[in-house]
């Protein structure tokens, strides 16, 4: 089981890049980043959150799409060429089931 530690808002820049097709690529930006521990084997990793709630190993991702990796391009150079305009999500981005409380022992 996983569970949120700490969540803080991303910087602009941050993008999430995904592979869509064996040569096409489609980048997100990142709304938050989110301390993630994983109870069972006690590790914690950093994820982000794109604009459109993937992250890295979420069961609901887009079917046959692949994370590549996060990517930083500073804002007054504009998006990356791969950068998606057409898809958007209101509110924080954030998965509902990483946004629910998780029962104490």
């Amino acid at each position: 089981m996983r569970r949120i530690i700490e969540i803080v808002p991303a910087r602009p820049g941050w993008y999430s890049r995904w592979q869509v097709a064996p040569d096409v690529t489609r980048s997100y930006p990142v709304t938050v980043w989110a301390l993630v521990e994983d109870v069972d084997e006690a590790g914690r990793e950093v994820i982000g959150v794109d604009s459109v709630g993937q992250w890295p190993g979420a069961d609901d991702n887009e079917p046959g799409v692949d994370f590549v990796r996060y990517l930083f391009q500073p804002p007054d150079t504009g998006e990356p060429d791969d950068a998606d305009q057409a898809r958007s999500t209101s509110g924080s981005g954030v998965p509902a089931e990483l946004l629910q409380p998780t029962a104490s022992s």
